[in-house]
C-alpha cells in the first residue's frame, strides 16, 4: 500500500495579515514612492540598534569592572576575617581558634594577621600605609600575594630580621628596591613629658609585590606576624582572615562561624568590608540601565511616526481590504506585523553590534588611546587600567525583551488608527 505523499505548507496557507505586512515591509525598502518612509523606517531600525548596543556595552562594561576590581581585591582580601570587637590582639587563643574555625566545610584556609597603620619614610619621601604582620607559610592559603611577586619572595619574612613586603607602587613612590632600607612609624610609641614618641624601626626590603589593584599596590607593607606584633605591641594576631570555597558562601559562612566565637570576636564577609564600594557599582549599573533604556525607547517610538506615514500612504489599500471584508483586527494586524517586524530587525542589529563590541571592548580602547595620546582609565582613579568587559546572557536576554516590548508598544496606536480609517473617506479623493 502506497503512502500518499506530505503535503507541504505553502504560503497560501498563511494568515493574510502576515502576508500583507510582511509585504509593506518589503516594500518599504524597495519603492521609489516611498523613499522618505523607507529613510525614516531606516532611521528607527538604526535608532533601536544603536541603544541597544549602546546598553549591552554599558553594561557590559559595568559587569567586567565590577567582577575584575572584586577579583582583584579578593587576590588581597579574605572572603572572611575575623577580629575582636575592641581591637585588642587574640593572644595565645588564636591558634585554638583557628582550629574551631578548620572545622567549617566550607572554610579553605586560615591564617593570622596584625593589622595596623603606619608611616614608611626614605630620604625626603613619607607616606601612610597600612602594615599587616602575616606568616609567611598560612599566607596562600587566604590570598594570591605569594604568586604575585615581582622580585623578592613572600618566605624571605622571617622573625626577627625586620623584613618588609611593598606593593610595587609604593615601592616606585618611595624609591626603594629589594635590598634597600626604609623607616616605618608606628603611632604606639613610648609617653615622655614631652609627650608621646612614637615607635621607629628601620626594615629591609626583602620583597615586591603587584596584585593589579592600585589601592593595596600603592599602600600596603607586610611584616612577618611576630614582628608587627612587636611593633604595634598586640598580644599576637589582632585576627584571622578565613577562605571559603566560593566568594558567594561568604556571608553565611561568617554567620555559621559567628555562632561558635566568642561574644568579644566578630566575623565579617568580605562584603561587609567594601560594602560602600560595591553597592555604588550596582547603584550606578541600575541608573545607567534606566538611562540607557530611555534612550532605546525614544528609538522604538520613532516606529509610530514611520508607521503614521505607512498608514496615510496605505489607504486606499485599506479601503480596498475593508470593502473585501477585512475587519478593523486584520486591518491592526497587518500594521503591528510591520512595525514588529522592524524593531524585532533593529534590535537583532543592536545585539550583534554590541555583543562584537563587548566582546573586543579593551583591543578597542587600546585603539583609542594610541590614536589620541591619551589614557582613559588612569590606575590611580579607577584601581585598574584596562577596560574589562562581561557580557552577561541575564542581561543581554532583558535587554533584548525589553527592546522588543518598546518595539511592540510603539506599533500599537499607528495600527489602532488605521484599524478605525472608514473606506468611503479613504476612497473619496482616490
Amino acid at each position: 500500500m502506497t503512502r500518499a505523499p506530505t503535503r507541504q505548507p505553502d504560503a497560501s496557507s498563511w494568515p493574510f495579515e502576515l502576508l500583507i505586512g510582511w509585504r509593506y515591509t518589503r516594500a518599504s525598502r524597495r519603492t521609489r514612492s516611498n523613499g522618505f518612509i523607507s529613510f525614516i523606517s531606516f532611521v528607527s531600525v538604526a535608532g533601536i540598534a544603536l541603544g541597544v548596543a549602546a546598553l549591552i556595552v554599558v553594561i557590559s562594561v559595568m559587569n567586567g569592572f565590577q567582577k575584575e576590581v572584586r577579583d582583584r581585591m579578593l587576590g588581597v582580601v579574605p572572603h572572611v576575617q575575623i577580629l575582636s570587637a575592641d581591637g585588642s590582639g587574640l593572644g595565645e587563643q588564636w591558634e585554638k581558634l583557628a582550629a574551631k574555625v578548620r572545622t567549617d566545610r566550607q572554610v579553605t584556609g586560615v591564617a593570622p594577621v596584625v593589622q595596623g597603620q603606619a608611616l614608611l619614610a626614605q630620604g625626603n619621601s613619607l607616606f601612610g600605609v597600612l602594615a599587616w604582620g602575616i606568616d609567611p607559610a598560612l599566607e596562600p592559603q587566604v590570598s594570591s600575594i605569594a604568586s604575585h611577586m615581582v622580585a623578592g619572595k613572600l618566605t624571605a619574612l622571617r622573625p626577627g630580621s625586620f623584613g618588609v613586603v611593598l606593593g610595587e607602587a609604593l615601592a616606585q613612590r618611595l624609591g626603594v628596591g629589594v635590598g634597600d632600607l626604609v623607616t616605618m612609624v608606628v603611632p604606639s610609641g613610648s609617653l615622655t613629658p614631652a609627650g608621646m614618641i612614637p615607635r621607629l624601626r628601620t626594615l629591609t626590603v626583602v620583597g615586591v609585590f603587584r596584585i593589579g589593584h592600585y589601592e593595596y599596590d600603592s599602600s600596603l607593607a607586610l611584616l612577618d606576624l611576630r614582628d608587627a606584633s612587636r611593633l604595634f605591641l598586640t598580644q599576637g594576631p589582632t585576627g584571622l582572615r578565613v577562605q571559603t570555597r566560593s566568594i558567594d558562601d561568604a556571608p553565611s559562612v561568617a554567620q555559621q562561624l559567628q555562632a561558635l566565637l566568642p561574644p568579644d570576636l566578630v566575623a565579617q564577609p568580605w562584603t561587609a568590608q567594601n560594602r560602600t564600594w560595591f553597592e555604588a557599582v550596582v547603584i550606578e549599573k541600575r541608573m545607567m540601565f534606566i538611562i540607557l533604556a530611555m534612550i532605546v525607547a525614544v528609538a522604538a517610538f520613532n516606529l509610530v511616526s514611520t508607521l503614521v506615514m505607512t498608514v496615510t500612504d496605505k489607504q486606499a489599500d485599506i479601503a480596498i481590504l475593508r470593502t473585501q471584508g477585512a475587519s478593523p483586527r486584520s486591518i491592526m494586524g497587518i500594521f503591528v506585523i510591520q512595525g514588529a517586524v522592524t524593531g524585532v530587525f533593529g534590535v537583532l542589529c543592536g545585539v550583534a553590534l554590541g555583543l562584537l563590541i563587548a566582546f573586543n571592548v579593551d583591543p578597542i580602547v587600546s585603539f583609542l588611546q594610541w590614536v589620541f595620546h591619551t589614557q582613559f582609565l588612569p590606575s590611580s582613579v579607577y584601581l585598574i587600567h584596562t577596560m574589562p568587559s562581561d557580557p552577561r546572557l541575564g542581561d543581554v536576554l532583558s535587554i533584548t525583551l525589553i527592546a522588543l516590548g518598546l518595539s511592540l508598544l510603539a506599533t500599537l496606536y499607528p495600527s489602532w488608527r488605521a484599524s478605525r480609517l472608514q473606506p468611503a473617506a479613504a476612497l473619496r479623493y482616490e
